[in-house]
């Protein structure tokens, strides 16, 4: 399987927050954007392993600013980090005034995706990831430590269960 660079399968997707969208107050609702935020990420995700993927975890979501009603929602996703079958990818999203211009950092996500074969619905292998420029190196580090941490407190978790002291 050959080794794909991060560029090759970075998404963007804008879309209007229309009334549907927002809370009374005016406001987009939060599960609207991790909905925006899943759907991208998971189509970044898809392009990298070339095949079918499912959400493993929402290992971390930030709400920046709040978004309006009538704005325009830009969601990025790029891969940082891959496992074997795994993937964590990290979703940026901008909200802009349209009629205006101004532009805001709404909300940061981290998605972690494992790769599914079509068939058996197993998890099978992802290309490797090729980190180009300085940033995709620093995402790609910290990708680690967030992997590791996760991967420490899922075994902090299941220790605890089994040790019967709680």
């Amino acid at each position: 399987m050959e080794a794909k660079a991060v560029r090759e399968s970075q998404v963007e997707l804008s879309q209007g927050m229309g009334l549907a969208d927002a809370n009374l107050a005016g406001f987009v609702h939060g599960g609207v954007i991790m909905k925006l935020v899943d759907s991208a990420g998971g189509l970044c995700a898809i392009r990298h392993a070339q095949g079918m993927v499912v959400t493993a975890a929402i290992d971390e979501m930030v709400f920046i600013e709040p978004i309006q009603l009538g704005s325009l929602v830009t969601v990025k996703a790029s891969v940082n980090l891959v496992g074997r079958t795994s993937m964590e990818v990290g979703v940026r999203v901008e909200t802009e005034n349209i009629m205006t211009g101004e532009r805001a950092h709404a909300s940061s996500a981290y998605l972690v995706f494992v790769a599914i074969d079509d068939g058996t619905g197993k998890p099978r292998e992802v290309p490797r990831l090729i980190a180009e420029t300085p940033d995709q190196k620093r995402r790609m580090r910290e990708g680690q430590i967030r992997r590791e941490a996760r991967l420490a407190r899922r075994a902090n978790i299941l220790a605890q269960r089994t040790s019967g002291d709680w």
